[in-house]
């Protein structure tokens, strides 16, 4: 068995995809899925599956959720040590670090449209693009930033959803 960390993208935000995290985690066991945890309400989950292959588990997980909730949600599925790289990949100081986002993405962007969504800065912002991650900083916070994640996953061609650096520590403690 792998342990995994699956993010669900727009569950349980403004009334909307509304995922009670019992009823997910009822969800997870029926897959099969094994040590399934959920952490807060916005659809981070931590299993473990016999199944090795993180792109057929957001697809099951992805029929799965329109089957159970009845309706359709981005999954992107990370192992454990795929998700601790990515942090540890973190480009930013560690006073940046605190305050920064983590935009995981489904895939590894090309690098010809990685090149070119670079190309997009906005004051006070910073934005690196490192295999299959944004890294994302702005002093004042993701609410009150310029930067447009649909913007990025439009120029880059992936799916994204992002955590903050208090998340990400917290899943990768839930993993130990």
């Amino acid at each position: 068995m792998s342990m995994f960390i699956a993010l669900l993208r727009g569950i349980n935000v403004g009334g909307h995809k509304k995922v009670p995290m019992a009823d997910l985690r009822i969800c997870f066991t029926g897959l099969g899925f094994e040590n399934v945890q959920t952490y807060i309400q916005s659809g981070n989950i931590i299993f473990e599956s016999s199944e090795k292959n993180s792109f057929k588990l957001e697809e099951i997980i992805q029929n799965a959720i329109k089957s159970h909730f009845g309706f359709e949600v981005s999954v992107i599925v990370k192992t454990s040590s795929q998700f601790q790289i990515i942090f540890d990949a973190c480009p930013f100081s560690e006073e940046k670090k605190g305050k920064s986002y983590f935009i995981l993405l489904n895939k590894i962007p090309n690098k010809n449209l990685v090149d070119e969504a670079m190309q997009i800065s906005y004051e006070n912002e910073e934005v690196v693009i490192k295999n299959d991650c944004i890294y994302f900083y702005n002093d004042v916070g993701y609410g009150k930033a310029k930067f447009n994640m649909n913007t990025f996953e439009r120029k880059l061609n992936v799916v994204g959803t992002a955590r903050n650096h208090n998340t990400m520590v917290k899943l990768l403690s839930l993993c130990a």
